[in-house]
Parts: C-alpha cells; structure tokens; sequence
C-alpha cells in the first residue's frame, strides 16, 4: 500500500467530523442506500464511503459551491463528482425521486400517481461554462438555459428535459408528455399550463398522450404576479428549487447533469415532506 492509498483509507475511516446541514439523515440514507449502492460497499476499488460521496454531492447542490472548494473533511472533489456522474448516468436520482413522490402521496392518503399535472418552464441565466449550448430568452430578457418540467399537484416533480432559453415552452410538450405517462402508468389526463402552451400543435402533442392540456388564462389584464389556479403549484415548486444554489444559474457543462442536479434537489425536498425521521 502506498502512502496515498493509505492516506485515502485513513480519510475513509474518519467518521468523527462535525456534520453539515446538507448531509443525509441515518433514516433517510437507509431509503437511498439502495438506489446508491450501483456496486458493493467493501469493493477493493472503492476508497470512500458511499455515504460519503453522497454527502459531498449534497453539500455542492445546496451551496452552489465550485467544486474544488468541497471541504476537506469530505471526500475529494474528484471523487465526488466522479460517483455523481455514475449515478447521474444510472438514472439513480430520478428513480429515487419518482418513488418518494409515490410515499409521499400515499402519506397524505392520496392516489399513488396523479391524474393531473402542472407544466411550465423557467430560465436560467448562463455561465462561462455553459454558454457555449445557451439561448437568448426574449420573453425574460436573459441569455441562458430553460428548465422545462411537469410536476404532480403536490408540487413533486414528474419530468423533466433542459433545452437552450430560446426553445418555446410549446415545443416540448410531446416529450414531457411520454414521460409523464411512463412513470405514472398512463394515469394523468389533464395539463394545466400558461399562455406559453397556447395553439393547436402543443394540444395534439398532449391528446397524442391521452392529456387535455387546459390553458389558465388571467381573468383581466393585471401588471405584476398574480396568483393562478392550479398554475401556482410549478411556481412553488420554482421557489423550493431557486433555494439550492447550484441550481440558482446554469453552471454546468452539459445539460444531462443540470437536470440530474435538479433530481437530486427534488429527493432533499421530498425526503423533509416525507419524514422518514419522525415515523
């Protein structure tokens, strides 16, 4: 063993640091260990607790910190950033999500799966690093990223897909669509969405899914935010979102991890509505 291979296991063994706000409960962690866990904990090839490697992904999210700046009582950065690409890559985040959303329901006595969804889309300003896939939105005034999603009545995401800011909110509806129906088993039948979703095209792509899309207009012309039926939901969820600092611009390079980071923030938020601690 090498003294850095030794340094590392000694690094692994530390389990005596003062923990962060950000890091994962026990209960909570006995819920994601599972999705986590993509090889075993005693592997020769791995030198950092998963656990761990979980925490510092947890801690950039929530801070929105570089990531050569993750603290050194943490794993490496590398080390961090490496595991959250597998499992970024293994669709882990997004399944651990989609069956908290299902506890979740299933808590307040509701239906497993919605048969109702909230679609809309929000702009995030671009960085040096992901200006090179950025659009300008017209609409917002800002150069950057839009974040197209779907989420259930309770705010809890259903889909998800990251486009440049000058892609129309109209033209993805098909593909939120398909994958609404898939993690939901064909069960939602309307989209309550904005003017952006307005014209014939967008309601086909939505009836070809077997989803009424129904536009919530302003009664009469009114400056500033106005509450909305039904709209007001994906706002929320929005505003839970804009909490997590990595998420606050777009700083990564490809579009696949900014939607991963997105499903990471939606497990922290479902996991504090679920409460595993208090059961």
């Amino acid at each position: 063993m090498t003294y850095v291979q030794l340094f590392a296991h000694l690094r692994a063994m530390n389990t005596t640091r003062k923990s962060y706000p950000s890091d994962v409960s026990d209960a909570d962690w006995a819920f994601l260990a599972p999705y986590l866990t993509l090889m075993r904990e005693d592997a020769p090839q791995r030198d950092y607790p998963i656990r761990e490697l979980y925490n510092g992904l947890c801690y950039v999210v929530k801070t929105g910190c570089q990531w050569r700046f993750v603290p050194h009582d943490l794993p490496p950065w590398t080390a961090v950033y490496q595991q959250a690409r597998r499992w970024n890559d293994a669709g882990v985040f997004e399944a651990a999500s989609h069956d908290l959303r299902v506890i979740l329901r299933l808590v307040l006595e509701r239906e497993p799966h919605p048969s109702a969804t909230i679609m809309d889309g929000r702009t995030l300003q671009s960085t040096p690093e992901s200006g090179e896939r950025a659009g300008y939105d017209g609409c917002k005034k800002k150069n950057g990223s839009k974040v197209h999603v779907a989420v259930d009545t309770l705010g809890s995401l259903l889909a998800l897909k990251v486009t440049a800011a000058s892609e129309q909110e109209r033209a993805q509806v098909a593909e939120l669509a398909e994958k609404i129906q898939e993690v939901t088993g064909d069960h939602v039948e309307i989209a309550f969405v904005d003017q952006g979703y307005t014209g014939k095209d967008a309601a086909k792509q939505a009836s070809d899914h077997g989803i009424q899309l129904e536009v919530v207009k302003h009664t009469e012309a009114k400056k500033g935010f106005v509450l909305l039926p039904r709209r007001w939901v994906v706002e929320r969820t929005f505003g839970w979102l804009g909490r997590f600092r990595r998420l606050a611009r777009d700083y990564e390079r490809l579009s696949e991890t900014l939607a991963g980071w997105h499903w990471v923030a939606s497990i922290l938020l479902l996991l504090g509505r679920v409460a595993f601690n208090s059961a």
